[in-house]
């Protein structure tokens, strides 16, 4: 039980290196009272590999739901919870910390992402979380095509088609750079796992995602 407390206190720890791993990207950003904008949001998926971020019109199936997050980075383990409302309009994520309270809300729509939070520091980039979510919810059609452009490969297995259930065969997502897998991400009904082999951070989203 201690060891769980201590990763969820640590939740803030993992989000701030997820965010900072990257060359840099754009967004429109508010952190307290201050804020910046930049133009067309987007990350760097290896350290040449610029993907810009699809508009919130691709994603796959909306969703509105409570999510439990367990991470692993650098052989440490964390835990938190967010609320997560998305559709074709936009997206909006909330932030909890052990004791419920509120540590953040990221909002993306109209190609800007608004961070507001007086927790998080300044240097943190929340268009990694956009971009990691997109990886994993958003329609493959339009991810290959943003991954293609940046020269990579996207590869998907088991993904049930809208109006369909899935099998017992989790839907799996692989990101390749040549013959180099990056990043592979796999979903069954009630949990999606997410693996970045080249920065070496691991999370698991649980939640009713059928």
């Amino acid at each position: 039980m201690s060891k769980i407390k201590k990763g969820k206190k640590a939740g803030l720890a993992f989000l701030t290196v997820l965010i900072l791993i990257g060359l840099g990207s754009c967004a429109s950003v508010v952190f307290g009272n201050r804020s910046f904008c930049e133009k067309r949001p987007h990350v760097y998926l290896t350290n040449s590999a610029k993907y810009v971020l699809i508009s919130p019109a691709g994603i796959k199936k909306p969703m509105d739901m409570a999510q439990y997050i367990s991470a692993s980075y650098g052989g440490q383990d964390y835990y938190f919870n967010a609320w997560v409302k998305a559709d074709e309009t936009g997206m909006d994520i909330v932030l909890f910390n052990e004791l419920g309270s509120a540590m953040g809300d990221l909002s993306y729509r109209d190609d800007a992402i608004n961070l507001s939070s007086n927790v998080f520091p300044a240097s943190l980039k929340p268009e990694y979380i956009v971009a990691d979510f997109q990886l994993c919810f958003y329609d493959p059609v339009l991810l290959k095509q943003a991954l293609k452009a940046c020269g990579l490969t996207l590869e998907t297995r088991g993904e049930a088609q809208p109006g369909y259930v899935r099998s017992s065969v989790p839907g799996v997502r692989r990101i390749l750079k040549g013959k180099n897998l990056i990043i592979e991400i796999e979903e069954t009904r009630d949990a999606v796992k997410f693996v970045n082999h080249l920065r070496e951070y691991t999370y698991t989203l649980q939640g009713e995602f059928e």
